[in-house]
């Protein structure tokens, strides 16, 4: 059976880091992405150079419409999917209850859930035995946030882990005698575009760093490469996990707290 990976949100960040990994294992890989169009390609023709079957393909992850066609697209280019990381997902900055705006709240949890659900969803139709299909298996990219409420101001943020956490437990039950296993991987603060803006200044990163106990963010690496064993046959009986992979979890330091709060990061 053919291996055809559909990462979204696969432009940067972990989603890139598992498509470069995935194409030493044999999967013909479809990078989605919205905004990064140059970072797509690019990962693509990297890809093609190393003799794998790529194609980037734009889609909204907030507008069912776009799901569909990503995943019609794939059946054209590459063939039915058999395994799918869903990381297309975003932040907000901090924002207390006080100050949520509906807009804004909707717009966060369509992406991060409704979205991850809708993709879900075209996946499970292609891979089924009751469809038709041959199996596999989905990866949904939750947070460490989900476990702790997030950070003071990214309570939003964790609702919707916590919502991909709770979904990927139903997921795993409802479609494990059709051939398909799904897990939740949790990463902690994890080094990527979108928390650069907070690595740049090396004092938060200090104090992000002292809140996790092995004392330092991940890499997108990291968080990359157990991805790749779940998807394997090494990670069979897997299903309906949570994985965190997050340098030991959550701690605060004494120090910690006043500086993170200030950078309304805490």
């Amino acid at each position: 059976m053919s291996k055809v990976l559909v990462i979204t949100g696969g432009a940067s960040g972990i989603g890139a880091a598992t498509a470069r990994l995935a194409a030493e294992k044999g999967y013909s890989i479809a990078v989605n992405y919205r905004t990064r169009e140059q970072e797509a390609n690019r990962l693509v023709e990297k890809l093609k150079e190393r003799g794998v079957r790529a194609i980037a393909v734009y889609a909204d992850i907030a507008r069912p419409e776009d799901i569909e066609r990503l995943y019609r697209e794939v059946d054209e280019k590459l063939g039915t999917v058999t395994a799918l990381v869903n990381s297309a997902g975003m932040g907000t900055g901090p924002t207390r209850v006080d100050a949520a705006d509906a807009a804004r709240l909707q717009h966060l949890f369509q992406i991060n859930v409704v979205g991850l659900i809708l993709s879900t969803k075209e996946a499970v139709r292609r891979m089924s035995t009751v469809h038709g299909g041959q199996g596999g298996v989905i990866i949904n990219i939750s947070s460490m946030a989900s476990t702790i409420g997030g950070r003071p101001g990214a309570s939003f943020y964790a609702a919707t882990k916590g919502a991909v956490d709770a979904f990927t437990v139903g997921l795993a039950k409802e479609v494990a005698s059709e051939g398909i296993r799904a897990v939740s991987v949790r990463p902690g603060f994890t080094l990527t575009e979108m928390t650069a803006v907070y690595a740049a200044d090396q004092q938060i990163l200090e104090e992000i760093s002292s809140t996790i106990p092995i004392g330092r963010p991940g890499f997108v690496e990291e968080i990359a490469k157990p991805i790749i064993w779940l998807l394997s046959d090494e990670a069979s009986f897997i299903s309906g996990a949570r994985l965190d992979i997050s340098g030991g979890g959550f701690t605060l330091g004494g120090s910690a707290w006043p500086g993170l709060r200030q950078a309304g990061i805490a």
